[in-house]
């Protein structure tokens, strides 16, 4: 399966993930990891693509 690109550190990813699965805002999580709010707010709808079984 061909995976995208990130530039965020692996480590920011699993940090929005875990705000992610606690319910976080993407705004709210965007401030606590240091990223940008647009850069949040894609990562999850990838994330939200990906549950619902679509391409992200």
């Amino acid at each position: 399966m061909y995976t995208r690109r990130s530039r965020l550190t692996p480590r920011q990813q699993g940090r929005l993930i875990e705000h992610f699965v606690a319910g976080a805002t993407a705004r709210a999580a965007a401030e606590v990891v240091g990223v940008n709010i647009k850069t949040a707010t894609a990562f999850y709808m990838r994330l939200r693509h990906r549950i619902a079984g679509k391409r992200g």
